[in-house]
């Protein structure tokens, strides 16, 4: 009976993403990880190497999926980077484990998963709100690479924390009325930092 090869790679990483988010590299298991999979551990490390590149393999297939959902403005839709953020924010709303797992990168003594790729990913978007900016589209009192990240940050960081936005608002996330709040508040913050201009002597670039 022929092994399906698909199948049971998508068990795995659904199993990994799983155990990572919820532990960390360092505090899971590969053991873990194929009993939650329900695979035998040795197909598990000839499917994906060791521990590390696992990880790494997950988190670069769930960044390449928000990357694949939430289009960004770099055609020149820069009127409009508020309602970016606010799809990025629905995607976290939808796959909170990406949060965590970036989150666990950053605390892990390790090498950055997919670096070369994502390094290049962010540039371009850095050189995309620099031509926005050198146009006119978009406001010159942030730093273009500073802006990238701040917006990103707006879109995740309630899910990065959720014990300090439930602290702050009183409600948790599961509140449909409080989840359209945060939303709205992301959507209007970053429009406010995309269209801020700089000042005299407090120029951004």
């Amino acid at each position: 009976m022929a092994w399906d090869t698909e199948g049971t790679r998508r068990r795995l990483k659904e199993a990994a993403t799983v155990e990572f988010a919820a532990h960390g590299p360092d505090g899971t298991s590969m053991a873990r990880i194929a009993e939650r999979a329900g695979i035998n551990k040795e197909r598990l490390y000839n499917y994906f190497g060791d521990k590390r590149a696992l990880f790494h393999t997950v988190l670069a297939d769930e960044l390449a999926r928000l990357s694949a959902s939430v289009v960004p403005p770099e055609g020149g839709d820069f009127e409009r980077v508020g309602e970016f953020a606010g799809r990025t924010y629905d995607y976290y709303a939808d796959h909170p484990d990406l949060a965590r797992l970036l989150l666990w990168e950053g605390l892990a003594d390790g090498p950055i998963a997919d670096e070369a790729n994502r390094t290049e990913h962010y540039r371009r978007k850095v050189a995309a709100y620099t031509a926005a900016q050198d146009n006119g589209a978009v406001g010159t009192a942030i730093p273009a690479d500073h802006l990238v990240l701040l917006v990103i940050g707006l879109a995740a960081w309630w899910f990065c924390v959720p014990q300090l936005a439930q602290m702050l608002t009183g409600t948790g996330p599961d509140n449909e009325t409080e989840q359209q709040r945060r939303r709205a508040t992301v959507v209007t913050a970053a429009q406010n930092l995309a269209t801020a201009e700089s000042t005299p002597g407090n120029a951004g670039r």
